[in-house]
């Protein structure tokens, strides 16, 4: 009888994105912090929880993105 392999499927945990989270990446990813109109704007875009890997992304592409994209319309 052949052993049979049990394939454990890669579940990437979720975290949630909070004001603190924010820093702490931004603090690890960047050399300034991020301002309140960044942070606001990217728990806009992920929501309540992510993958570390897109909260790294956005952290980063926020420093990128045209200011007039990521400040709220009044």
């Amino acid at each position: 009888m052949p052993a049979t392999v049990k394939i454990k499927k890669a579940v990437e945990k979720k975290i949630p994105v909070s004001e603190a989270n924010l820093r702490k990446a931004a603090t690890r990813l960047l050399t300034t912090k991020l301002v309140s109109t960044e942070i606001a704007y990217i728990q806009r875009e992920l929501g309540n929880s992510a993958t570390q890997e897109a909260l790294d992304a956005k952290v980063m592409a926020v420093r990128t993105m045209p200011w007039s994209s990521i400040v709220l319309a009044e």
